[in-house]
Order: C-alpha cells, then structure tokens, then sequence
C-alpha cells in the first residue's frame, strides 16, 4: 500500500480518447486495466475528466475553414485545434466503461472555458484559473503524486508539469500512459520534458511488486 501522503491521479481516462472515440488515443484503452489493479494501493484516488462546453474553441469545427491539427492564436495564446470530443453531458465525455469508477475519490473537471483550454489538471492552459485539485490534495497531507492516463504528450505531460510546479513530488507511471503524436517524437519529448522538470518516471511493476 502506498503512503497515505501519495496520490494517485487519472487524467482523463474517457471514452473519446479510446480507438473508440472522437480524438482516439492509440492503444489508450490498453492503460484502463493497469488503472483498476493500481488504484486498491492507494488511499487516495482522483481523477480528471475533459469537460468542454459545444462552442469551445479548441474545436477545429468552430472555426470556419480550420481543420483538427492546425494552430491558431486563441484569445492570446497559442491553441492546436481538435476533433469536437468530450462535450459536456456526451456519452464520449463519461469515463471508459471498463474503469472501476467506484475506486476514484474525487472527480476535477477542465475545459468547461469555451474561451480557454485545459490540458493540465490543475490549471488552464493560461494559468488563469485553478481547478481546485492542489488545494484539495494539499488539504488531505498529499506531498507525492502518481500520475498516469491520457494523453501522454498533452494532458498528461501539463498535469505532471503544473503538480511539480505546486511542489508535490511527482511520478510519472511510464506504461499508464500512452501518445497521441499528432507529430512523430511527441512522446519521448513529454517524457524529457517531465523528466527535466524534476519527475521520476518508473514503470508499474515499481509499484506493484
């Protein structure tokens, strides 16, 4: 059993980023069954969940013209545009239905911002707004945060990044996470990226032997 000071966090683990979704993550549905074996070893479990009004502006399909991939200036920053996925109150927006949501403690939603998006967890992607999530941990005595889920190279690598920033410890689950690599190399970038940062990236078998 992990310390009752660690976490485990799961972003994003939703229908619209398996094969089966709207912006499918390759392999991403292969991290649910590695996220039902790890959560019994923690005491604490939250989660995050994309949660994007219709009209957001991350969807290529509100802008006229623009294509998912593009880059578009954003009210000031600088905005990759997607596939129309987790809209608020859509079967793509609940979590896969193989993920044992009775293990998860606390539910932090991003994205609802038509103006801005959230890839990380804590905050969006402007640092305009917090979520909530540091506080909470931060009020339950969590110093160290075992992070995993989808996708690796967006959600994933912000979330890591923003967690060491509020100064938890944090440890990026290498195998319970996987790309999207809208450019090839994307994911071993994220992961040097959270690797510079200060994270710790181990795989599973770390935690479960």
């Amino acid at each position: 059993m992990a310390p009752q000071t660690t976490a485990l966090l799961l972003v994003d683990l939703q229908v619209d980023f398996l094969p089966i979704g709207m912006l499918p993550v390759p392999q991403g549905d292969r991290v649910i069954p590695l996220a039902n074996r790890l959560m019994p070893h923690y005491h604490t479990v939250v989660a995050t969940q994309d949660w994007h009004p219709a009209n957001h502006g991350s969807f290529a399909a509100n802008h006229p013209w623009r294509k998912p991939g593009q880059v578009i200036d954003l009210h000031g920053l600088s905005q990759v545009l997607w596939p129309i996925h987790c809209v608020q109150e859509t079967w793509g927006a609940e979590f896969a239905a193989e993920l044992d949501t009775d293990g998860i403690d606390m539910v932090f939603r991003k994205g609802t911002d038509p103006e801005i998006d959230s890839y990380s967890g804590f905050y969006d992607n402007g640092h305009r707004k917090s979520t909530g999530l540091a506080a909470w941990l931060q009020e339950r005595g969590v110093t160290d945060l075992h992070v995993m889920g989808l996708a690796l190279d967006y959600c994933v690598k912000f979330t890591v990044l923003d967690g060491l920033g509020e100064g938890f410890r944090v440890t990026l689950i290498e195998d319970g996470t996987r790309p999207v690599e809208l450019q090839d190399g994307d994911g071993a970038g994220a992961i040097a990226a959270m690797r510079t940062a200060g994270a710790r990236v181990i795989p599973s078998a770390d935690l479960l032997s």
